[in-house]
């Protein structure tokens, strides 16, 4: 069966790319971010290098239609960063999702008023999911992520105007 692929889009407003990117590429802190994460945890290896792990909870969902929820957990592993480019690439090693074969990339992009953070995935076909199901929960995410990473910025720069 073919892999399903998708895109996400994320535009903030008066944020730099050199002001986002640190905060995305801290792999350990996504759950600072992403909204259906409650905590990042790190396994094994070193912030910001290939190879380095961490352990993500969050999101329920019913399992075996029992009607019973579950909290969603998984292994991600950071597959590739270039901090020049402003991009990095993990995957999903285990858990309980159902993401089986999930990579993914994320890259901010400079834009005119701000900046961008774009999201490709490619997973195999997830169970009692439908693609556009899947791309909304990626695209959701991605912009509330932007919307908090917007006010943090916003935050911080009134803090230092006074």
């Amino acid at each position: 069966m073919a892999k399903w692929e998708g895109k996400a889009y994320a535009k903030l407003a008066g944020c730099a790319d050199e002001q986002v990117w640190p905060l995305l590429q801290d792999f350990f802190g996504l759950d600072k971010w992403f909204p259906t994460l409650i905590t990042c945890l790190p396994v094994e290896g070193v912030l910001g290098k290939p190879g380095c792990v961490h352990f993500c909870a969050g999101f329920k969902t019913l399992v075996d239609g029992s009607g019973k929820e579950a909290m969603n957990c998984t292994k991600q592993k950071l597959l590739s960063i270039d901090p020049n480019e402003m991009v990095f690439s993990y995957s999903i090693e285990e858990g309980n999702v159902g993401f089986d074969s999930y990579v993914s990339t994320v890259i901010v992009l400079p834009e005119e008023q701000g900046c961008a953070i774009e999201w490709k995935y490619e997973v195999k076909p997830v169970e009692g999911w439908k693609l556009e199901d899947f791309d909304f929960f990626i695209g959701f995410g991605l912009q509330v992520m932007a919307r908090r990473m917007e006010a943090a910025l916003q935050l911080f720069q009134a803090s230092m105007d006074q």
